[in-house]
């Protein structure tokens, strides 16, 4: 039976590849895609990202068939599998064995926030917090190093801290033009 300890080693090969090939410049600038579509009479959305699917949904109380995580749910999700999976690649860079390791993480979301008389509720998740477990023989210092390497590398953590820029554009058809293409 393979162990984490096994997969870290795997890990490890896999990354001194991946730096060798953004070194050589094989590996650059990549470009994340997904979509998503409201389906039928459910509104459930089908996320699209390469060649996998994830279905979204509202709990009940808000028209949905909980069929799956809502959006909100979804970035939450985000972030527990990047911290995790980035305290995989510098546990295995810093060759600290780990046993087991899991990320547990909450936001709070408040449904009143935006509306009138609470505007200064955000509408989106916030007040993020986490708390990663592990099992592992290292030394408190060694995993203190593995520590703030995933603090300055988790992607959706520091997107999450310093924010970024998002453009976005609206594609309008009519229903007739639609159903002419």
């Amino acid at each position: 039976m393979s162990t984490l300890k096994d997969y870290l080693a795997q890990k490890r090969a896999a990354l001194l590849e991946r730096r060798r090939r953004i070194k050589s410049g094989e590996l650059g600038v990549a470009t994340l895609k997904a979509s998503a579509s409201a389906e039928g009479r459910s509104g459930v959305r089908r996320i699209r990202i390469r060649d996998f699917q994830v279905v979204s949904d509202s709990p009940p109380d808000f028209a949905g068939y909980n069929l799956g995580p809502a959006s909100p749910e979804l970035l939450v999700g985000a972030l527990s599998s990047c911290l995790t999976h980035t305290w995989l690649i510098h546990a295995a860079d810093q060759q600290v064995v780990l046993e087991a390791l899991n990320a547990e993480v909450s936001a709070k979301i408040d449904p009143r926030g935006g509306s009138e008389g609470h505007e200064d509720i955000p509408v989106y998740p916030h007040d993020f917090d986490y708390t990663v477990s592990l099992v592992s023989d290292a030394s408190p210092e060694e995993i203190a190093r593995v520590a703030a390497a995933v603090e300055k590398a988790c992607p959706i953590l520091n997107l999450l801290k310093r924010g970024t820029n998002v453009t976005g554009r609206i594609d309008h058809k009519s229903s007739a033009s639609a159903a002419a293409a």
